[in-house]
């Protein structure tokens, strides 16, 4: 497998950071990998999705969003539906330079903004999400108290996994808007959701949301044991073996 670097334009002018993990030999389709809330793609669960993916003869486009791991731009300028325009753009970053993406990727925060950008990009033909949240406004639940701070003042600093974000009062309003049952309804491509049933970040009422809203052709793949971060390698390597060989049937 061999790992590119990579950079193109974000949605909010900032210069986005990214891995292109390719197969050693023929490549049997694009994948577009998008991590989760205030993560990187560096991130155990999308560097060995996408490793996994690549090994298994997948080209894998893995990025930063703005003000994330490598990629320039202000975190908090950012909100959920510049996160799906990242992802629409680096859809055509890929199709412009490599291949576009017939197969679109997603970990929890992530996931909700590849099933919200999917039906913009021809390209794809399978969408798949992993711990994913049915309504962006989900993640909202984790600012604790610091979420009345930000109603009240504007922005606020919120603690997240042991780090420190500062979030404004428009991102809460952009994920309040955001309503995905209708893209699911209308989302016309072959749809996988792995879930684990004990993940304490996002719960499996999210996955059965999702998978009951979407139409047929779908599929559900339980994370046993799982937690929400994918930690143990097994887990990743899992979702890597059941996606490539679930996805061939719509290639």
């Amino acid at each position: 497998m061999a790992t590119e670097r990579v950079e193109f334009p974000g949605s909010l002018g900032a210069t986005l950071a990214g891995r292109l993990d390719q197969p050693d030999g023929d490549v049997r389709a694009t994948a577009l990998f998008a991590h989760c809330f205030t993560c990187s793609k560096d991130v155990h669960a999308a560097s060995r999705i996408s490793k996994g993916l690549a090994d298994r003869g997948f080209a894998v486009l893995r990025f930063d969003f703005t003000g994330l791991g490598h990629s320039d731009g202000e975190f908090a300028h950012t909100d959920f539906s510049s996160n799906v325009d990242d992802v629409e753009i680096a859809a055509r970053w890929l199709g412009e330079n490599h291949t576009a993406p017939s197969l679109l990727v997603g970990h929890s925060l992530g996931g909700a903004a590849v099933l919200a950008v999917a039906p913009r990009l021809s390209s794809v033909r399978a969408v798949a999400t992993v711990g994913a949240p049915s309504d962006p406004a989900h993640v909202a639940d984790h600012f604790g108290a610091a979420r009345d701070a930000i109603e009240r003042d504007g922005v606020a600093e919120v603690n997240l996994a042991g780090r420190t974000f500062r979030i404004r009062r428009e991102f809460l309003e952009d994920i309040e808007e955001q309503k995905l049952d209708g893209t699911l309804r209308d989302l016309k491509r072959a749809l996988l959701v792995f879930h684990s049933p004990v993940d304490s970040t996002v719960g499996i009422d999210h996955a059965a949301h999702i998978f009951t809203a979407a139409k047929h052709p779908k599929s559900f793949v339980s994370l046993d044991g799982a937690d929400h971060l994918l930690t143990d390698p097994a887990d990743a390597a899992y979702v890597a073996d059941v996606l490539s060989a679930w996805v061939e049937r719509y290639l």
